[in-house]
């Protein structure tokens, strides 16, 4: 494997890890993590795109960088808008979009989506266990009065809290899982057939 690809691999891995670590931690991805890891992939694919390709090649890889972008944006933005995630979610998808190029994040998309399902019914399932039946519906699952927060907090900052406080799980955690499995799928000749 050329040393090209290992640099994509190491940036996205690392970029992805530290995105999920922050979310399972602060719930918030900061934008001083995926403004840079944007412009790093614009960088990186144009200048791949020009060692391998000339002008030609740069603008290539640069179209299909900010074609990722969109992709990974555009789907997290509407979800957004719609109530679903946070606006660090959709500029998380967007910077790995920006690296992947727009199918490897459409599939990213879609393996994460697989994850949330596969890991929220087990922590609901773990909660349900540890927890009964209804500590866990009253957290996760009654719908609360919307003016109801802290004292002196206005109305939707109590509903960002109330957001966060259901949020089963960090969106940083399986896009990180998501990415590193079209990683290994992308490159697995590369990585684990000599």
């Amino acid at each position: 494997m050329d040393i090209a690809s290992w640099l994509l691999i190491a940036a996205v891995v690392g970029f992805t890890l530290t995105a999920a670590v922050c979310d399972f931690r602060s719930k918030k991805i900061p934008n001083r993590l995926t403004v840079p890891a944007f412009a790093a992939a614009l960088v990186y694919h144009g200048a791949v795109g020009a060692w391998t390709g000339g002008w030609y090649g740069m603008g290539s890889h640069l179209l299909t960088a900010l074609a990722g972008f969109g992709v990974g944006f555009g789907i997290l933005l509407v979800l957004w808008l719609i109530g679903g995630g946070g606006a660090g979610d959709v500029k998380l998808m967007g910077a790995v979009g920006a690296w992947l190029g727009p199918w490897n994040t459409l599939t990213v998309f879609l393996v994460s989506t697989a994850f949330i399902a596969v890991l929220s019914a087990g922590f609901l399932m773990y909660q349900l266990i540890n927890k009964g039946m209804s500590k866990t519906k009253s957290r996760y699952l009654t719908a609360e009065d919307p003016k109801k927060g802290p004292k002196g907090m206005s109305t939707d900052d109590a509903a960002m809290l109330r957001k966060t406080r259901r949020r089963l799980l960090p969106f940083g955690v399986p896009v990180a899982l998501a990415t590193w499995v079209v990683l290994a799928w992308s490159f697995r000749e590369q990585l684990f057939m000599h």
